[in-house]
């Protein structure tokens, strides 16, 4: 995955808007991939599901904890992906209660499928979702690989520590941006 770049997909968000008045007041509002992307560098973590235990009790909470100490090794946003709906999406950032971290819906898995990390979750009554993975992405550039071992459909367990916000953290503070950076190694 390291060198390669990230997949050109049209994102279908809700986005608040004061305009549209009523008890709902959010459009929606297509993004890019580049709009992501571009002219930034990021930490890209993708998980199984919002509101899922893993990802709402440690993953998601632990980099928006970490948010200060990326920020200091250069990064300048930190995404969220889920192949879930920007309802649902919107709904989980609101319960978590970020600031830092900012959540890409996926809900069709177009993305996801084309980082090649789609996987059947049947077993667990989900259908298709995301392998746990994280990445730091340079101008839509993937130059660092974190993903969980174990890849396969109807995972029996969920892994969780490779792509962790601290081992992400670790990374970005030996190669902050403007420093050559250290490939990761890529685990399968």
């Amino acid at each position: 995955m390291i060198g390669k770049r990230v997949p050109q997909v049209t994102f279908q968000t809700r986005v608040r808007d004061e305009a549209v008045g009523g008890p709902n007041p959010y459009r929606w509002q297509t993004l890019t991939t580049d709009d992501y992307f571009k002219g930034k560098r990021v930490v890209l973590f993708s998980l199984p599901g919002a509101f899922t235990p893993t990802c709402s009790t440690y993953q998601l909470p632990g980099f928006e904890a970490a948010a200060e100490q990326l920020a200091a090794g250069g990064i300048d946003a930190i995404y969220c992906l889920s192949v879930n709906d920007s309802f649902v999406m919107n709904q989980w950032a609101k319960s978590q209660g970020l600031s830092a971290v900012k959540v890409i819906p996926d809900g069709s898995g177009q993305f996801t499928k084309g980082m090649g990390m789609l996987v059947r979750k049947d077993n667990l009554g989900f259908g298709p979702r995301s392998w746990r993975y994280a990445a730091v992405v340079d101008d839509g550039e993937i130059i660092a690989w974190f993903e969980e071992p174990g890849r396969c459909d109807d995972c029996a367990d969920d892994p969780y520590g490779e792509t962790s916000p601290e081992r992400i953290a670790e990374w970005v503070a030996a190669n902050p941006a403007g420093s050559r950076a250290a490939p990761q190694m890529e685990l399968a």
